[in-house]
């Protein structure tokens, strides 16, 4: 496929982790609208070919397939439906991909909304922080059509290399909400492993190599726990972008009928730490709980 047949992409929300997704995008050969609220965060995409949108409206009106990746289920909402919001812009036949960790609910409006308007919509929320965004080997996780699936799947392999359809609208957020459940087990356990082995003496580093290769191993101790050893607590994955994927998750499972005790007290311990300034670090600063 060479760059006069490649759909132009339409990407709202240059954060952590959005940056590096539509970086990617323009570095494999694609034509990218970008509109972010702070625009001074796309200045380095502009500087790489991307096209600064003035708005939500005329992003949505010139892109063939739209990609949001936005902080909280509210500003979703308000992209997708809001006065001047892609459902209200978007041509009939353009594909939309929800990437935000969002409300299963939620996306389910949206499949509904866009399908009035002629409109395909996947939820693909993404797993893999800020390493994966940049080296693009993100886990996505899809919920909607086979079809529209399958149209994308292009696009999806430029910024991840796990990919999955879930089932039908609403799966993908339904499966992030499974990946942050046991996130949140892991970062409790991967902390009260640090914290222990600095409080008998041993030291930190010498303790992983012996401990991430074997029944513990796992991302979170590879690559996070590393970062609190050097108290490294720069945002891959924000504190208050964690307790809002927490809250959905805890919200959703009451729904269901399921008691998940675990997640509430890492719900607890986090926004301890949000109360006391952390909330815009990242999520390994959980370590500072227990020091």
């Amino acid at each position: 496929m060479n760059k006069e047949t490649l759909p132009i992409i339409g990407f709202i929300g240059i954060g952590v982790m959005g940056k590096s997704m539509a970086s990617n995008l323009v570095e494999h050969g694609y034509k990218v609208n970008v509109y972010n609220r702070t625009k001074a965060k796309a200045e380095t995409l502009v500087n790489k070919g991307a096209h600064l949108s003035d708005s939500v409206a005329e992003l949505a009106s010139k892109s063939d397939v739209i990609i949001t990746m936005v902080g909280y289920p509210q500003d979703v909402e308000e992209v997708y439906l809001g006065n001047e919001g892609i459902v209200e812009n978007v041509r009939s036949g353009t594909y939309c991909i929800d990437m935000t960790t969002s409300t299963p609910s939620l996306a389910k409006t949206l499949y509904e909304e866009c399908k009035k308007k002629g409109v395909s919509v996947l939820d693909a929320p993404v797993s893999g922080g800020d390493i994966g965004a940049r080296e693009a080997r993100l886990a996505i996780m899809v919920g909607g059509d086979m079809s529209t699936f399958e149209k994308v799947m292009p696009i999806f392999s430029v910024m991840g290399g796990n990919i999955v359809l879930q089932g039908p609208a609403g799966s993908g957020q339904h499966t992030k909400m499974c990946n942050q459940i046991a996130v949140a087990g892991t970062m409790l356990g991967a902390s009260e492993a640090l914290a222990y082995a600095k409080q008998a003496g041993l030291e930190p580093t010498r303790v992983l190599e012996s401990i991430e290769t074997g029944a513990a191993g796992s991302w979170t101790l590879s690559n996070l726990v590393p970062r609190m050893i050097k108290e490294d607590y720069s945002p891959g994955f924000f504190i208050k972008h964690f307790i809002k994927d927490m809250k959905i998750a805890l919200t959703t499972a009451e729904e269901m009928g399921l008691n998940t005790p675990g997640l509430s007290l890492a719900k607890e311990l986090y926004e301890q730490l949000a109360e006391q300034g952390e909330d815009s670090s990242g999520t390994q600063a959980l370590i500072k709980y227990y020091l």
